[in-house]
């Protein structure tokens, strides 16, 4: 993606909605890294999520991803490929309404053991732990998975290689 594309220089926020990188972090057996969050004062309304977050300052999004996969994972040996996905998504978190305009990175890595060493003090209090995942184990979860639908966009990617141009999923709103 050309830099440009990217907005070096643009708000971590545009028109009130929160510009995150999400990382599609797969292993050399192709299982995706995700993360386990819940409501911060409820842990049974739980969830399971692409590791990632807001950009910050003039961060452009492929630096936010690898910054937030750094602190959410510990994992830096990271080879970061094209955008797969756009989403927007609108959900209810600790309190407050998030708005977000999602941007969805492909990645690769050998490195398979994390560790959250960089969480924010509200991600201590609402991510309870990762877990590697085969395309297989995400079709059969019963678990709530973000974004959803990613078993059978995993499974396309992993069949028919990235897309040429991000792949614009459906707005979500929760």
């Amino acid at each position: 993606m050309p830099a440009e594309a990217e907005g070096a220089a643009d708000s971590p926020y545009a028109d009130g909605v929160r510009k995150v990188s999400r990382v599609v972090l797969l292993d050399p057996r192709d299982r995706i890294l995700l993360l386990h969050g819940h409501e911060p004062d409820d842990p049974a309304d739980d969830w399971w999520f692409t590791p990632g977050g807001g950009l910050e300052g003039d961060e452009t999004r492929a630096e936010a991803a690898l910054r937030e996969l750094a602190e959410e994972t510990g994992i830096t040996e990271v080879e970061l490929g094209p955008v797969l996905w756009r989403r927007r998504c609108s959900f209810p978190f600790a309190g407050r309404r998030w708005d977000q305009d999602e941007w969805y990175y492909l990645a690769r890595t050998d490195e398979t053991e994390t560790r959250a060493t960089g969480l924010t003090e509200l991600e201590r209090r609402s991510v309870a732990g990762a877990r590697w995942w085969t395309c297989q184990e995400l079709t059969r979860a019963h678990e709530t998975v973000y974004p959803t639908r990613l078993a059978g966009l995993l499974r396309k990617v992993l069949d028919e290689g990235p897309p040429a141009t991000p792949e614009v999923l459906d707005t979500e709103i929760v």
